[in-house]
């Protein structure tokens, strides 16, 4: 296919609000580098890194929940997920799925129309297993909202699959993540994991994937959306924020703790612990700032692991989960790529279950 000199994005052009963001229809389209694939962007992912990144929540400057608005305690030096600044106007968007329609010099031709989906961890290919010179796409390179976007073409993963472009492009940051933290964590079929969140993309995820590995699920959302949770399939539902949470799972032995959501009821979750249970975490919507009483800690022999870069059999795994057909896309709403930001509004607004995805 002939690929158009420009294209249209969705260009974040600094730290702030929603109108951070600047869509353009005469963008250039980026040409692949050596090494690098040209991908036609069929569908592209939201996720809580595009939010956090655009409002500068990473930075230690910032104590608050991530609520998707500006913050004006923003360091400059540290507003990225890797603690460094961000260069702009920037491409947001990471989980892309879509087409290869060119290749750079050094990769086969023949990868030309392959579907694929994006591993989002830019790794140094002389030094893959360190973490320090690892980039996430869309933050530290340009990302997927766009109709086209370059990236590695190791990071441009083949998938044969019958689910829309739509339900694909769920599964990237959210089932790698959740993936990555079970890994971190050891999640067994011995296991019984509580998480926090379920409603959310990672959290459902998290639910399929423990339940995967085996092990029984206990989830917590918001009541009005308890339906929508029981269809990933947990053993038991509890509500978000249930005020006794021991007396609300009885005489459950919870040995993990999968959470993206810390906040004020984090002490809860600690509490909750069997002796030697494992505390997984890789997010902090609820807010960062957390009071524990290292008592718990030490005297309970806890593990608590954070879980960010994944290694690279994590998502390659999840390509085999989703072509197995042992894991199902939670897709709660696509919008026009246009509309990005009323789509990312709904994202933080938090009253959908599972992933919102935008189509160029």
């Amino acid at each position: 296919m002939t690929v158009p000199a420009t294209m249209q994005a969705m260009i974040l052009t600094g730290h702030g609000d929603l109108d951070a963001y600047d869509w353009r229809e005469d963008w250039p389209t980026p040409s692949p580098a050596p090494g690098e694939v040209l991908i036609k962007v069929g569908a592209c992912g939201l996720n809580n890194t595009d939010v956090n990144t655009r409002s500068g929540w990473y930075s230690k400057a910032v104590d608050d929940a991530t609520t998707g608005g500006a913050f004006d305690a923003v360091d400059e030096d540290d507003p990225t997920w890797g603690g460094r600044p961000l260069t702009f106007p920037r491409i947001q968007g990471a989980d892309i799925c879509g087409r290869i329609v060119a290749v750079g010099d050094g990769i086969d031709p023949a990868r030309i129309g392959e579907r694929v989906l994006t591993d989002n961890w830019l790794r140094d290919p002389e030094d893959l297993e360190n973490k320090d010179k690892t980039g996430y796409f869309g933050s530290e390179r340009d990302g997927g909202f766009a109709q086209y976007a370059t990236i590695p073409a190791s990071n441009a993963l083949a998938i044969s699959s019958p689910l829309s472009d739509a339900e694909l492009a769920t599964f990237s940051c959210s089932y790698s993540t959740a993936e990555g933290m079970l890994t971190r964590a050891n999640v067994t079929k011995a296991d019984t994991v509580l998480i926090p969140g379920a409603s959310g993309g990672v959290g459902g995820a998290l639910v399929q994937l423990a339940k995967r590995r085996g092990a029984r699920v206990i989830a917590m959302a918001s009541e009005t959306k308890h339906a929508e949770v029981a269809q990933l399939g947990p053993d038991r539902i509890l509500p978000r924020a249930p005020e006794n949470l021991r007396a609300a799972l009885a005489n459950e032995k919870i040995t993990v703790v999968a959470d993206i959501v810390g906040g004020p009821d984090w002490p809860k979750l600690i509490d909750i612990l069997e002796r030697g249970g494992r505390y997984t975490c890789s997010g902090a919507i609820a807010g960062p700032l957390v009071e524990l009483d290292l008592r718990t800690f030490y005297l309970r022999d806890l593990t608590f692991t954070g879980s960010t870069v994944i290694p690279p059999e994590v998502m390659q795994n999840i390509i085999r989960y989703i072509e197995a057909g042992e894991i199902k896309p939670a897709l709660a709403a696509t919008y026009p790529l246009k509309d990005l930001r009323t789509a990312q509004a709904a994202f933080i607004a938090k009253q959908h279950t599972g992933n919102i995805v935008v189509i160029p």
